[in-house]
């Protein structure tokens, strides 16, 4: 009999274990496996070294179960809020399929298991609850960080050397890539990038075409480039874009290997630059220093507030002082045997119970009368 438990037990391979319980939700292994594998895949499309990739996840991958409770805990918050967003992933998963070019959902579905190892549904449910996530953190925590006017000129006063700029601007793109076309294909990319163009200058969003056409790995990002300073694009380049304004969008640029279409978003003259031009700047280095700390004070009142049980040996780096989230397994039930006396005595107990005298009484098991002494 042990021998045979033995043998069981050597041929039991767990492959999935439960690490946290957060409310009505849990957190596995995998879970964390993926969120650490994610982190990786992001800094290498990124361009990171290695090095860079094992300093970042020394400092960070002690966060992970921390990450991952504070999400599942908004999430439930979003929930007790009832906000839906239902009819925005119907949207990104509508722009995702036109920007990969899927026919139908299943091929998308297909595609999204291949990159992420996730179902469909499991990688919707993890878009839901980040986007529920993003609204409760806005409405709860970010909506109420006020900064004042008086405070952007207070920091512009005291930073001007801050605000000093070398001529530069702010760019996106949109790329109608040549490469592994055939040469029909490859002739018809002028006209589609004039069509883009004309559509743009008609007002159509940006970030909308460059999903629908773009073959750069901007794409993702919306086709952003970032800051370009002069002397950073080539000068065929430069001369058109640094003598334009602020929304301008090129006429197609031809390229060895495409045609590309450039969007003015920003631009900064050389030298002081006026309090006006970088407001914003400053009010986002005025915020974040405060968005964190109330971030993780609203997270605290959330773990204080949440059924939260935490298996032995993680570690939820941020834990709030004093709650209790130890682990608890279901109770064992144990078999028990009683014989027919044991049941018979135990009812004669409780019937006897009912005739014990009350103090000050005298009670009849028969009769429901009672008589004062």
């Amino acid at each position: 009999m042990f021998l045979a438990c033995a043998v069981f037990a050597a041929e039991v391979v767990v492959v999935e274990q439960i690490v946290a319980k957060v409310n009505g939700d849990i957190i596995t292994t995998t879970d964390l496996a993926r969120a650490r594998r994610q982190m990786i895949e992001e800094m290498k499309a990124r361009k990171a070294s290695q090095a860079e990739i094992d300093a970042t996840l020394a400092t960070t991958e002690k966060n992970i179960l921390r990450d991952k409770i504070d999400s599942l805990l908004l999430a439930s918050k979003g929930k007790e809020m009832s906000i839906s967003v239902d009819g925005e992933i119907s949207k990104y998963v509508a722009d995702l399929m036109v920007k990969t070019k899927m026919a139908n959902q299943e091929d998308l579905a297909k595609m999204i298991t291949e990159q992420t190892g996730q179902t469909f549904e499991d990688w919707k449910n993890e878009m839901r609850t980040n986007m529920i996530t993003q609204r409760v953190v806005r409405q709860e925590v970010g909506g109420k960080i006020n900064i004042k006017k008086e405070e952007v000129a207070k920091y512009y006063n005291e930073h001007k050397a801050e605000f000093v700029r070398d001529e530069e601007i702010y760019l996106r793109e949109i790329l109608f890539s040549s490469e592994g076309k055939s040469p029909a294909e490859a002739a018809g990319l002028e006209k589609k990038a004039k069509d883009v163009v004309a559509r743009l200058r008609k007002n159509e969003k940006f970030n909308v075409l460059v999903r629908e056409f773009s073959d750069s790995q901007t794409r993702n990002e919306d086709g952003d480039i970032g800051w370009m300073k002069k002397g950073m694009l080539n000068k065929q380049i430069e001369d058109l874009v640094f003598k334009s304004q602020k929304n301008f969008v090129t006429d197609p640029i031809k390229l060895p290997n495409g045609w590309l279409i450039l969007r003015v978003e920003d631009f900064h003259a050389a030298g002081q630059a006026e309090m006006e031009q970088v407001e914003n700047e400053i009010m986002e280095k005025l915020y974040m220093p405060r968005f964190q700390p109330q971030m993780r004070e609203y997270l605290t009142k959330l773990r204080m507030d949440a059924f939260l049980e935490i298996k032995e040996g993680f570690l939820d780096s941020g834990a709030a002082p004093g709650k209790n989230t130890a682990w608890t397994d279901p109770a064992q039930l144990k078999p028990e045997t009683v014989s027919k006396e044991e049941v018979a005595s135990r009812r004669r107990m409780k019937r006897a119970l009912w005739v014990v005298p009350i103090p000050g009484t005298k009670t009849s098991a028969t009769s429901k009368s009672k008589t004062v002494n």
